[in-house]
């Protein structure tokens, strides 16, 4: 419609040019003026320039200023999945930390497959990211030197591949702590749902509950390690190996909160309760645990440290380019008690 079309033309972008014209002043002084960057001004000239770029509908084109400075203030974030909570814990603490330096930061997922991981920081390099975090590592994986050969900063985060910069909870210290606490109220037959074997999230806390029960000296029974996936469906069927054992577990540490929900579903099916038939220990400390009808007993990352360790190590030549392990901290709550 010509209405429309004309209404079109006259909401064309303002530009620097245009508000310096409007109000009698350079170019760069309104630039500079404008810049929320730098501290802001409250003198007259100040206050003109303002209040005629309001006027004007002037918006500053970040994305242009950021090529003029030879970056463009994103950050790819490549994580397996949203629908895991704390993936999607991550992303929101980088994205807040991230815009606390003035960054933006954008997703992709994977489906924690390697081949879509190349084709998610591929596609996040050609849209000009300054940096990557990742929390796909494998360990012994060779990503790491693809990504050197390409020239972009990256850093692994949650998980790391042993050797590259990496900003991780300490698991070793977690699977410790929560084995311990089991230990602590009694139990000696503890059985672990593990984890994948490829994640060092996951054999991190089973290092951590082989070294509690060698500490506490039980020995080591392999059918109550049980490997899983990170998911709810992995849980409920690795407790089922568990409690299907001749001398099942008084009590279970599972690799996260996820596993942890999928087992207090098998408890519930087999007529069982948590904790009067069998204690129970998540990992993560996601949001809903705490509101089950029987809150979890969890371990809890401080997400936001992570976060904020990551961004350091991508962007901060001060602190070294290592694996950081940021120290977790046991929840006790209702579904753990002693024997």
């Amino acid at each position: 419609m010509p209405g429309d079309e004309s209404s079109t033309k006259s909401r064309a972008r303002v530009t620097l040019h245009d508000v310096a014209r409007e109000a009698g002043v350079s170019k760069s002084t309104v630039s500079r003026m404008l810049d929320e960057r730098l501290p802001s001004s409250a003198s007259p000239k100040a206050r003109k320039v303002q209040e005629v770029a309001r006027r004007l509908g002037y918006v500053r084109d970040v994305s242009a200023a950021s090529l003029r400075r030879g970056s463009t203030g994103t950050i790819g974030v490549i994580v397996p999945r949203l629908t895991d909570t704390v993936m999607a814990m991550l992303y929101e603490e980088v994205s807040n930390a991230a815009a606390r330096e003035g960054r933006f930061a954008i997703v992709a997922t994977t489906d924690d497959n390697p081949d879509a991981s190349r084709k998610a920081a591929e596609m996040l390099i050609r849209r000009g990211v300054d940096g990557l975090i990742l929390t796909t590592a494998r360990e012994n994986d060779h990503f790491a030197d693809e990504l050197r050969e390409w020239g972009i900063p990256f850093v692994f985060a949650l998980r790391h591949n042993g050797s590259s910069a990496a900003s991780v909870g300490d698991d070793e210290l977690g699977g410790y702590l929560a084995t311990r606490h089991l230990i602590d109220l009694g139990h000696r037959r503890i059985g672990i749902i593990a984890g994948p074997d490829y994640a060092t999230s996951s054999l991190g806390r089973l290092s951590g509950y082989l070294q509690a029960i060698e500490e506490a000296g039980i020995e080591k029974e392999p059918k109550l390690i049980v490997p899983s996936s990170f998911s709810i469906e992995s849980g409920e069927t690795a407790a089922d190996a568990l409690l299907a054992l001749s001398e099942p577990p008084t009590a279970i540490f599972a690799i996260n909160d996820n596993t942890a929900i999928g087992s207090m579903s098998a408890i519930a099916r087999k007529g069982l309760s948590v904790p009067h038939d069998i204690s129970l220990v998540g990992y993560n400390d996601i949001p809903i645990v705490s509101r089950l009808p029987v809150p979890l007993t969890t371990v809890r990352v401080p997400f936001d440290r992570v976060a904020e360790v990551a961004l350091q190590l991508l962007f901060d030549d001060k602190i070294p380019k290592s694996i950081h392990k940021i120290t977790p901290s046991l929840i006790p709550r209702k579904s753990t008690k002693g024997l």
